[in-house]
C-alpha cells in the first residue's frame, strides 16, 4: 500500500454519548454546522490540543459541540480510525473514538454541532460520510478494533477499509502501523 505523505495525521477524537433507556439504545449524533464535514451528520469531536490527553479532548469536545458533560473515568476506548486520503495527504486524521453513557446536561445546538439522537437500529448513514457505515455500528454493537481508511481520489468515498481487532478490551499501547493492516487494495 502507497501513502507517501511526509506530514504527520492531525490527530482527533470523537466521543460518542449513548444511552439506554425505555426508548432502546440511542447514541447522539450532529449535524456539523461549518468547517470539515458541514452538512452531514457527524459524532461529536474534534482536534487533540497539543499537551492534551485523547480523554481530555473528547470530554473538552463533547462539551463544546453538545453542553453535555462526560466523566472522563466513563469514557470506554472503542476504536481507533485512520484516515487516509492519498489525493490530499493534508487532510490525513488519526482518530481515538470513545463511548460514555455517564453524562449530564441537556444536548444543546452549537456553532459547529446540532446534535441529533438516534437508534442504534436506525442510524442516519445515508447523511454521513460514506466511511460511517463501516465502522459506527460495529464499535456500538461492542466490537473493539483499530480501522484504516482509505478515501478515493473525491476524498469522499472509501477506496478501501481495513481492520485489526484489539486483543483485549483496552486500546492498545501503540498506535497501528499501516503496515499492520491487510492488504486492502481493491481488485
Amino acid at each position: 500500500m502507497e501513502h507517501a505523505s511526509t506530514q504527520t495525521p492531525t490527530r482527533v477524537v470523537l466521543c460518542l454519548p449513548v444511552e439506554h433507556g425505555p426508548n432502546g439504545t440511542q447514541v447522539l449524533l450532529g449535524l456539523k454546522q461549518r468547517g470539515f464535514g458541514a452538512g452531514r451528520v457527524v459524532a461529536p469531536g474534534g482536534k487533540i490540543e497539543p499537551g492534551e490527553s485523547p480523554e481530555a479532548a473528547a470530554v473538552r469536545e463533547l462539551v463544546e459541540e453538545t453542553s453535555l458533560v462526560a466523566d472522563i473515568a466513563s469514557l470506554l476506548p472503542a476504536a481507533r480510525v485512520y484516515f487516509r486520503f492519498p489525493a490530499n495527504p493534508a487532510a490525513d486524521m488519526d482518530c481515538t473514538i470513545f463511548l460514555t453513557s455517564a453524562f449530564t446536561g441537556m444536548a444543546r445546538p452549537s456553532a459547529e454541532l446540532a446534535p441529533e439522537w438516534h437508534r442504534v437500529e436506525n442510524l442516519p448513514l445515508e447523511r454521513m460520510w460514506d466511511d460511517s457505515a463501516l465502522w459506527l455500528g460495529r464499535i456500538l454493537s461492542g466490537e473493539r478494533f483499530d480501522a484504516l481508511v482509505r478515501l478515493a481520489a473525491d476524498n469522499e468515498s472509501v477506496d478501501g477499509f481495513s481492520t485489526v481487532n484489539w486483543p483485549g478490551h483496552g486500546i492498545p499501547a501503540a498506535d497501528a502501523t499501516e503496515a499492520d493492516f491487510p492488504d486492502i487494495t481493491q481488485a
